[in-house]
């Protein structure tokens, strides 16, 4: 996973940076990053598209679409519409969301076939319950991850925009998320709060044994649980690499705001610790702390 310094949603052109820093909220987040100049050379490297195009096509054949049937698709973070050219080239409908006024002003200008908002998917996605068919973001995800105001509470936002893209997905349909994920814990905010907006499904890695192919999407099933996909360039072995399950069962170990479930081992010893702190007496810690008692002796 790429170092912090190196990614672009910790970083902003130097006259934001400036300004956040003389006013403390750090870094700019992605309508900041996506500046005009970015923009276009984004749009216009020859590399970029490639990946885009294949990360694209890999998140479309997660869909698991009917065949021969168009389908109305999410694009999240749809940039300057080069995910969205291959859903127009694979005969499906589109609507392209994202934050950068500057990346959907170059998809006018390439008259991309989809439909563009300009929006915060932190905020919630505001469509109709049952809008579409499946939903696919390349490279956007991890942005929500970032605190870029004081008011913005990243699992607050990720609740947010996950239980409004439940909602405006149609029951059975998938959503895939290519992502990069600056650690693991990382994930496992991303995928806890995938799964208390009511979604099931799983991190499907591609490439687990390459550090430069490595590609994680987070394939996730409204309504429905299915059978989540291998990894590209996985061994029937390494199926524990490639695929990471979740499903909507509450955590045993921790609630969702990274407390210990209520009533729980860990939940009981924070608490003794704490009342040992406030210098009460606290029976000693034993194998027996927490376990729960049988019904009837």
């Amino acid at each position: 996973m790429a170092a912090r310094v190196g990614r672009p949603e910790h970083r902003a052109p130097p006259e934001v940076v400036m300004e956040r820093l003389r006013c403390g909220n750090g870094a700019g987040p992605g309508e900041e990053f996506y500046s005009e100049n970015e923009a276009r050379k984004y749009t216009q490297n020859s590399r970029m598209i490639e990946i885009q195009t294949q990360m694209s096509e890999r998140a479309v054949e997660l869909l698991n679409l009917p065949e021969d049937q168009p389908c109305f698709l999410l694009d999240v973070g749809c940039g300057s519409g080069l995910s969205g050219d291959y859903l127009s080239e694979e005969g499906h409908h589109w609507v392209g969301v994202d934050i950068s006024p500057a990346m959907l002003d170059v998809a006018l200008e390439r008259e991309v076939e989809g439909d563009l908002i300009l929006g915060d998917v932190g905020a919630g996605i505001p469509f109709r319950p049952g809008t579409f068919d499946g939903c696919i973001s390349i490279s956007a995800l991890q942005w929500l991850c970032n605190a870029d105001k004081k008011s913005h509470s990243p699992p607050k936002r990720l609740y947010k925009f996950f239980s409004s893209l439940y909602a405006s997905l149609v029951r059975g349909a998938r959503a895939v998320f290519q992502l990069y994920p600056e650690n693991s814990e990382q994930l496992e905010l991303i995928t806890a709060q995938a799964m208390k907006a009511g979604f099931t499904g799983g991190m499907v890695v591609d490439y687990p044994n390459s550090s430069k192919a490595k590609k994680f999407f987070l394939c996730l099933f409204a309504g429905v649980s299915g059978k989540l996909p291998m990894g590209l360039g996985a061994e029937q072995g390494d199926e524990t690499v490639s695929q990471v399950q979740f499903t909507n069962a509450r955590l045993r170990f921790k609630n969702l705001k990274g407390k210990p479930v209520k009533r729980s081992r860990d939940w009981i010893l924070e608490k003794k610790e704490r009342r040992r702190r406030q210098g009460r007496t606290v029976r000693n810690d034993t194998k027996y702390t927490g376990r729960k008692r049988k019904t009837r002796f």
